[in-house]
């Protein structure tokens, strides 16, 4: 079956370069482009009006000057906190980015994106692919777009939705089940998405000789991901995409 005609790099930013600037927002996504990258992770999901968001936990308590469940909030009242402050006084005052303003900075820089569907307790995953899917396949080319989750009903809803030459879609485990394989043939898998301390060789090298792309998340120490590049492992999700490009760029000259 084929696929989007996707060139994967070897870094991706996780949840943009949300070791520099507020994770989840359209400044990290800005940040990670002047480091370099051109692929980004993001969470998406729903607030109360149905509206979606890039946003990854349950609640906004973490990530910005509010309290209570991301449910609980419309449009309107989401755009009044401030998920910058927390993170530095610089980005005081930057705003939750809906799906909409983020697809247009990033076909503004056009820069990729793994979307993951972030499905948190309690959450309607066929509701959240509904509201979500229709939107990036009509703003995005297919070869700069993976749709990610570790839902497999989102995942399922999705590929009713799209079939593999229009949609790649990615499979995230934190440990790996040894029934992996057949749910990426049940979904005509892109990629799949462990958990880069979870992994072993075995797992990796099996990936990637049945044809699927290996994306590990999150990966911050590049000397210590280093050997897993050698198992078949594509590209590396990571919090620190200007200091791991630079390593690997040593290693290269080396």
């Amino acid at each position: 079956m084929a696929h989007p005609d996707i060139h994967l790099p070897a870094l991706i930013a996780h949840r943009g370069y949300s070791a520099a600037a507020p994770e989840n927002t359209l400044a990290a996504v800005r940040a990670a482009f002047d480091a370099g990258a051109r692929w980004v992770e993001l969470d998406v999901q729903l607030l109360g009006d149905a509206t979606p968001v890039i946003w990854h936990d349950g609640d906004v308590n973490r990530c910005s000057d509010g309290r209570g469940e991301l449910l609980s909030l419309s449009l309107q009242s989401a755009k009044r906190l401030d998920v910058g402050g927390w993170f530095c006084d610089r980005f005081a005052g930057e705003r939750m980015a809906t799906l909409d303003e983020m697809l247009a900075l990033l076909n503004e820089l056009d820069m990729g994106i793994n979307l993951e569907l972030k499905v948190n307790k309690g959450r309607d995953p066929i509701a959240l692919v509904d509201a979500v899917l229709p939107v990036v396949l009509e703003r995005l080319p297919a070869e700069r777009l993976i749709v990610s989750s570790f839902a497999a009903d989102a995942l399922r809803r999705c590929r009713e939705r799209a079939d593999p030459e229009r949609l790649a879609l990615g499979v995230l485990w934190g440990s790996v089940p040894k029934t992996w394989q057949s749910l990426c043939e049940e979904l005509t898998a892109f990629s799949v998405h462990p958990d880069w301390t979870r992994l072993k060789r075995s797992q990796a090298e099996a990936m990637s000789q049945a044809g699927y792309k290996v994306l590990c998340y999150t990966a911050n120490d590049p000397s210590a991901f280093a050997p897993r590049w050698a198992w078949g492992v594509s590209s590396a999700i990571t919090d620190q995409p200007a200091a791991f490009g630079r390593f690997l760029d040593l290693q290269d000259r080396a």
